[in-house]
């Protein structure tokens, strides 16, 4: 009984006038919704479905753009349903269980990416030992790892933010990322130091794990042949395009939730509704057309749809 009367609510919208818009702002993220599931669910599907594509990488692939799926599912439900609503109210205990979703998706994301990168080191720098090394168990072990990893991390931050005493009960922000810190009478130091710690374990060693492979495969393709830097600038470049692009979007989240900065409201807007606008698409549309058999499986998919 007690949960249910320390139960607050938190304001969401505080950026845009929504009543005058209301009606194009949900046409529009609903638009984008259906999109973001089309687009990556179709790939999903041509890998799922055609046996030349169980491949670890293109596995890897679907697993990275099943996780977008997800991720946007965490965001856009409440989303539209706040376009719709005269108050945009969220219960306190939901908001927290949105910022574990949030985190804990968005954060498997670089784990996906470092193994990816692990698969494509093994793949070009020992081939000779790559079908003994990325078995199916291999593959399954680390897909688990991927998702578990983070949501535990998460699951402890979610945890102590929801013990921690709350003095603000109207918070700027779309959504329940580390805007649910602002509603807190005091930052917790065991929550900043913990965020710091899964910070570090679930991003920052991902992405340099990510980086350091990367670094080593074009040492070696760059003293190989033409050919075979070819071969390797289609498999890897996707994978660092969007490493880059998410990375960017990471780090601003974090500036903000660590650093307190005090950027203009619009650019914090625009930066926070590019986590799940932009680079949702982006996803899909680099391994779309950069990656040469998921491009070729689409073409015969959408010419045989034409018939």
């Amino acid at each position: 009984m007690d949960n249910e009367v320390n139960v607050s609510y938190i304001t969401l919208w505080g950026y845009v006038e929504l009543n005058k818009y209301k009606y194009l702002y949900f046409a529009i993220m609903f638009t984008v919704y259906i999109l973001i599931i089309c687009c990556n669910s179709i790939i999903v599907y041509l890998i799922w479905t055609n046996k030349s594509l169980h491949e670890p990488m293109y596995i890897f692939i679907a697993a990275l753009l099943f996780n977008c799926v997800l991720y946007s599912t965490t965001i856009y439900p409440k989303l539209l349903i706040d376009f719709l609503s005269k108050k945009q109210i969220i219960s306190y205990s939901a908001c927290h269980f949105q910022f574990f979703m949030f985190y804990s998706v968005g954060w498997a994301e670089f784990l996906l990416l470092a193994v990816m990168a692990f698969d494509r080191y093994v793949s070009i720098c020992k081939p000779l030992k790559y079908p003994t090394i990325m078995t199916k168990t291999t593959v399954n072990i680390f897909l688990v790892l991927a998702w578990f990893f983070p949501a535990c991390h998460i699951a402890v931050q979610a945890i102590q933010s929801a013990k921690a005493k709350i003095c603000n009960l109207k918070v700027k922000g779309i959504i329940c990322n580390n805007v649910i810190y602002s509603a807190h009478c005091v930052r917790s130091r065991p929550i900043t130091v913990f965020g710091v710690v899964a910070l570090i374990n679930s991003v920052y060693l991902p992405m340099l794990f990510t980086v350091f492979t990367y670094a080593k495969i074009f040492t070696i393709s760059y003293k190989s042949s033409k050919t075979f830097r070819k071969k390797v600038a289609e498999t890897c470049v996707p994978h660092l395009l969007v490493l880059i692009s998410y990375f960017c979007l990471v780090a601003y989240d974090v500036i903000i939730a660590r650093v307190e900065s005090d950027f203009p409201q619009t650019v914090h807007f625009i930066m926070t509704i590019q986590v799940f606008l932009y680079h949702p698409l982006f996803n899909p549309f680099i391994y779309g057309i950069k990656m040469k058999e998921i491009s070729k499986h689409l073409k015969r998919l959408f010419c045989a749809s034409k018939i």
